[in-house]
């Protein structure tokens, strides 16, 4: 990873100020690329990929089921994988979350039913026994899984993504400049926090006019939460009412470059979103660089209201 900065930067002389602040954002984009490039390699990001592979991706019905029972579940697995493959175990009395389970069995090539629907049913197919068909889906079933709060046992590999270091009055800072630059932020305490395990959110009111609204989850780590401040206001910046769920890695890249170079400047060590865009990002950490021009210009104009 690259060098943690000693102190904020500053853009102090006016007539050198706008090519030096391109420059410096030039150079924090490099070494970003290079970052992500080293951290995509590194056994630590291998053993979070791993584990992460190992949990379904559920449809969006299923998805719909876990979040109605459990609003806060963020892995979800069955009672046995948990101990199998992850050596964790659901603790005693926890709930199930009912889903949907495929039931894959053999079935009649031209119905598609399993055996013993196929003898009950008018399909006259012949040409092969059912000892020869082949398997595939035959319907669902209900079936139980749990969420990773609801076990315990060996801990799953983390990533650390948050920002670190000195906060000074940052949060402050940040708060003055809202106004400024057309959003509505809020601190959340963290025991009334409604969003799972996301540290912010960036939302927009259903009036054509109204400002964004950010919330952020209160943490000690006053670094952490001006980390997330930034990534935050980069989405309400660069992603009004942009919602098209198929664009979200890319709206999350450009909004962790913001947060990256603004915490660079703010002397804040933000090595952790090498790995968030690692986690985000393509095979290419190159796609930092393709969007270069509206990650360099949204952190530009967040430098120079901060140091306004």
């Amino acid at each position: 990873m690259m060098e943690v900065p000693d102190s904020p930067v500053s853009f102090d002389e006016a007539d050198t100020r706008n090519a030096e602040m391109h420059s410096a954002i030039d150079e924090w984009i490099d070494e970003l690329v290079a970052a992500v490039d080293n951290a995509r390699a590194s056994e630590e990001f291998q053993e979070w990929l791993d584990v992460q592979q190992r949990f379904h991706d559920y449809s969006y019905r299923n998805t719909l089921l876990i979040k109605r029972q459990c609003p806060e579940a963020t892995k979800v697995a069955g009672y046995r994988t948990w101990q199998e493959e992850f050596d964790r175990h659901v603790k005693e009395g926890e709930s199930a979350i009912w889903i949907w389970a495929p039931i894959i069995t053999t079935r009649c090539p031209e119905c598609e039913n399993a055996p013993s629907y196929h003898e009950d049913s008018d399909c006259e197919y012949d040409e092969t026994p059912p000892e020869e068909w082949s398997k595939g889906l035959v319907g669902f079933k209900p079936a139980p899984v749990f969420d990773v709060s609801q076990t315990e046992g060996e801990p799953l590999p983390e990533l650390e993504t948050r920002a670190k270091g000195d906060a000074g009055d940052l949060v402050g800072q940040l708060f003055d400049i809202a106004d400024e630059v057309g959003i509505s932020v809020r601190i959340v305490p963290d025991e009334v926090w409604r969003h799972g395990n996301a540290d912010g959110v960036c939302a927009w009111p259903d009036e054509r006019d109204g400002q964004p609204v950010v919330k952020i989850r209160d943490r000690p780590e006053r670094a952490a939460v001006v980390g997330t401040l930034i990534h935050e206001y980069a989405h309400a910046y660069l992603h009004f009412r942009d919602l098209d769920e198929t664009e979200r890695a890319k709206r999350e890249i450009e909004a962790e470059a913001v947060a990256y170079i603004v915490g660079r400047y703010c002397g804040l060590d933000m090595n952790g979103s090498a790995f968030y865009l690692a986690a985000w990002g393509s095979d290419e950490a190159d796609t930092v660089r393709n969007r270069l021009d509206r990650i360099s210009r949204a952190a530009a104009e967040m430098i120079e209201v901060l140091e306004s």
